[in-house]
């Protein structure tokens, strides 16, 4: 009786968890996936909520972005790569901002993975990161992402209200107009 209590309740909780949306992946998105529908909290700052498209409500998901493509940055501000990177990706944010067949086109995601929001804004403020950074201090969206390391990447066509994956990388790149070159170009924008 009380073995079958059990395995009910371990029935219970994986059906909540799977209903929720938030199944571990067992690897990083990959190109042609259905990126997983992450319940992402919103930014707590009003420039964040612009650039992102975002009104209301306490979170939102990759589709609710107004954007063909998402390009999302998975960091951690005690990554060394991550800091290292941080004005490479910084500079990308830049080209696609003074682009203007780019800039409503194109928004750029961090998610802090094991970074509480205090951190997150530490991270922002002492690398001047000018894009959203999420907070993820359970580590919860980076579970569902495959348990990447850091820095990773992931692009995502947001067009047609299903996210489809068309990048997924790991570690930094050396030259940000080449990168941004290469995300605009597998991304068919």
């Amino acid at each position: 009786m009380k073995k079958n209590i059990v395995m009910a309740a371990g029935i219970i909780a994986a059906l909540i968890l799977f209903s929720s949306g938030y199944a571990v992946c067992a690897s990083p998105p990959a190109a042609g996936d259905v990126f997983p529908a992450l319940q992402l909290p919103v930014p707590s700052g009003t420039g964040d909520k612009s650039y992102l498209g975002i009104r209301g409500g306490n979170t939102f998901m990759i589709p609710d972005v107004k954007a063909k493509v998402v390009l999302i940055e998975v960091l951690s501000m005690y990554c060394p790569f991550c800091q290292r990177e941080a004005p490479h990706v910084n500079e990308v944010f830049a080209l696609i901002e003074k682009n203007p067949d780019l800039r409503n086109r194109i928004k750029v995601i961090g998610i802090g993975a094991g970074n509480s929001l205090y951190e997150t804004q530490v991270y922002r403020e002492k690398y001047g990161v000018p894009f959203p950074v999420i907070p993820d201090g359970d580590y919860m969206f980076h579970k569902v992402l495959g348990e990447v390391r850091t820095p990773y990447f992931i692009g995502i066509n947001n067009d047609g209200g299903i996210p489809r994956v068309f990048f997924s990388k790991l570690g930094g790149f050396q030259n940000p107009a080449e990168f941004l070159d290469q995300i605009v170009r597998e991304s068919g924008l």
